[in-house]
């Protein structure tokens, strides 16, 4: 069978579907399926910031859900950090990989089978990676309004704020309603025009500002949008959201996310000084209760 890229359906509100088998192929003690579409979101083999979603193969446990390539020549499947090509290489199929443990199951290509994710699970990390953008806005904003820059930067975010979170990130991780980022204050920030001693003499007053801005925008009644290029594991995603600023809040993301501001109870973020050069931005959500 020609391996197609696969079609995703993690940005449409859609948890389960039936898909047809393009490729199987054992590896050690799992067996990849790799199904002509998908609800399952797989952790990017990039930047991993954003975990796989759980779930269901006829009835069996995916383990882990991956990206893959395929080269279309030879039908070989190429997984995680073994990928050697850049998205969009002419001659080659990115698809998602659902992870089954070896012998769980009997398939064959050209097989329907049902896949079913656990919206539970994906509910809880879109949250906390939504959480994860607004709380990063929202320092962006204050380092700006406290005047801890002293020239322009070059970067801005998508409100106009000299961006922070792009210049200093070093890791991002989202787990279930959480969002934990990393951020280095070196030399070549300080050389941008950061106050880096100034932001770590002020971290406790700093936090206070950003978890009183991200109250502030959580009283409006926006809706979070992913807008997506294609259908494609490879297209362009963008997650947007109004929080009454100058612009739209438009930020390039490959995961999957809250719909609303209104999902919110709480989002209240705590920022540690790591070591002289290393600071710690811990994002938590607390989930309103479904009505």
């Amino acid at each position: 069978m020609q391996v197609t890229p696969t079609i995703t359906q993690f940005c449409h509100n859609l948890w389960q579907l039936d898909a047809k088998i393009q490729l199987l192929k054992q590896e050690g003690e799992l067996l990849y399926v790799v199904t002509d579409k998908t609800p399952f979101h797989p952790v990017s083999h990039i930047w991993p910031d954003h975990p796989a979603d759980r779930g269901q193969l006829n009835g069996c446990p995916v383990v882990d859900c991956q990206v893959g390539a395929v080269e279309l020549a030879t039908n070989e499947l190429h997984v995680g950090q073994a990928i050697p090509v850049k998205r969009n290489e002419a001659g080659w199929a990115f698809v998602v990989v659902h992870c089954l443990n070896k012998g769980v199951l009997e398939l064959s290509v050209g097989e329907n089978v049902e896949l079913n994710v656990d919206k539970h699970y994906q509910d809880a990390l879109s949250r906390g990676h939504s959480a994860g953008h607004i709380a990063y806005l929202a320092l962006n904003k204050v380092l700006v309004e406290g005047q801890y820059w002293r020239k322009d930067a070059d970067r801005k975010d998508p409100h106009g704020y000299y961006d922070f979170n792009s210049y200093a990130q070093e890791t991002s991780f989202v787990t279930e309603d959480r969002c934990l980022d990393t951020y280095r204050l070196g030399k070549t920030l300080r050389k941008r025009g950061l106050n880096s001693a100034d932001v770590v003499a002020d971290l406790k007053s700093i936090e206070s500002r950003v978890n009183e801005q991200i109250r502030l925008w959580l009283t409006l009644p926006s809706s979070i949008e992913v807008s997506c290029d294609g259908d494609a594991l490879t297209d362009s995603r963008y997650w947007r959201c109004d929080l009454n600023e100058a612009q739209l809040a438009e930020i390039p993301c490959g995961g999957t996310h809250a719909t609303s501001l209104g999902v919110y109870e709480q989002i209240s973020v705590t920022l540690t000084q790591l070591d002289e050069q290393n600071i710690e931005m811990d994002t938590r959500v607390m989930a309103k209760a479904a009505l």
